[in-house]
């Protein structure tokens, strides 16, 4: 197959009515630029019974090397490649997947990837994961590092905590087990804005650390940022501008974090924001502090 100029590397096989690809070596469209090891074109004849197989440079593979290399790359079980197995008992082995509740489901690859999006972009994607309780100036440090990153040229995009539960999460409360799915939901949507190669700012209190370090492995490793909002308690209570801390000191909310819920502080966060010299740093301070981190380690280059 041919992207942009490019010879992908594919498989192509056919079962009913239906044509299927799957990538094989070392490279997909990759038009900027790498290397294409190899690349085989099978034909089906009678359900694997013989398979003839050709290098992309024109070196043909014999029918039993070619079907060997075909299940190697694309994962085949043995018997996968056995011409008994019906056509439709064949797809659902090939091209399906058990994820969670979800069953036979295909991820679809296109050839547009992370790395195309990034380059068109002139930024790499990443999660900057703003932590913090409630009055430590999560929603005010994401919206000056969006906006310092918007007169820049950079693309943002903030996922407020507040802000999701007017929809996504509209239908969860704030017990832990609910917690726990906000902030998996909105780690599930910031890795896409991630892969689409944009600046995703997530900002939430997240009081528990196992949900905040689960939203981390969803991401390839170094791009999650972890931002901790470190403030203490009683100044967050002076910034209560919902009157939130009054209510819980009163007893009349349940489960505030802070209060009568535990805030987990991170343990090896990327950055953190803190008091000094018993002045809390600016909203432009706060954002060139994080934009500092994203500068030293070329998040804002292709």
């Amino acid at each position: 197959m041919v992207v942009m100029g490019v010879l992908v590397p594919v498989c192509v096989f056919g079962f009913g009515h239906g044509f299927y690809s799957r990538r094989i070596g070392r490279s997909r469209s990759n038009c900027g630029g790498g290397i294409v090891r190899y690349g085989l074109r099978i034909t089906q004849m009678e359900g694997f019974k013989d398979v003839c197989c050709q290098t992309v440079g024109g070196e043909s593979v014999s029918s039993s090397d070619g079907k060997q290399q075909l299940k190697e790359n694309l994962g085949f079980s043995n018997h996968i490649a056995d011409h008994h197995i019906s056509g439709s008992e064949r797809q659902n082995h090939l091209m399906t997947s058990t994820v969670g509740m979800s069953t036979n489901i295909l991820w679809h690859d296109c050839p547009v990837g992370k790395v195309e999006r990034q380059k068109l972009l002139g930024q790499k994607g990443c999660v900057i994961w703003i932590t913090g309780l409630s009055g430590s100036g999560k929603s005010t440090l994401a919206c000056a590092l969006s906006r310092e990153l918007h007169c820049q040229g950079f693309l943002t995009y903030v996922l407020d905590g507040d802000n999701v539960r007017h929809g996504l999460c509209q239908d969860l409360g704030f017990k832990q087990e609910d917690r726990a799915e906000n902030i998996r939901r909105i780690g599930e949507v910031a890795k896409l804005f991630a892969d689409a190669g944009i600046i995703c700012i997530a900002s939430l209190i997240s009081p528990y650390r196992r949900d905040r370090d689960a939203c981390r492995e969803l991401l390839p490793q170094g791009t999650f940022i972890e931002v901790f909002m470190d403030m203490p308690l009683e100044i967050c209570e002076t910034r209560d501008s919902k009157g939130l801390y009054k209510l819980a000191r009163a007893g009349k909310i349940k489960g505030f974090t802070g209060i009568d819920d535990p805030y987990e502080p991170p343990l090896n966060c990327e950055v953190t924001v803190e008091v000094k010299d018993g002045q809390c740093p600016s909203p432009v301070t706060m954002a060139k502090q994080v934009m500092l981190y994203l500068n030293d380690n070329d998040f804002l280059k292709d």
